[in-house]
């Protein structure tokens, strides 16, 4: 079964640094940016448990349909997110 993933690094002031989609699944018209707008969604999520814990690894913060987020914190708080 084929399948894409989505990946980005984001800044501490929120700016995208890195996006890259991988994978071999033929892409629809409406689904071309799904993994995009999912990931900038679940920011707001990642902001708030970001100050709330230590962990650096923040799996399954979001959900959509079939697609999970996780995020990597690093100690300067730059995210990096995985859909």
């Amino acid at each position: 079964m084929a399948s894409t993933a989505c990946f980005m690094i984001v800044s501490k002031n929120d700016i995208p640094i890195y996006e890259a989609e991988v994978g071999t699944a033929p892409k629809k018209e409406e689904a071309a940016h799904q993994h995009q707008f999912i990931l900038h969604a679940a920011l707001d999520v990642v902001q708030d448990l970001a100050w709330t814990t230590s962990a650096m690894f923040l799996k399954a913060i979001d959900r959509f349909n079939d697609l999970v987020v996780s995020v990597y914190v690093t100690a300067g708080h730059i995210l990096v997110l995985f859909c």
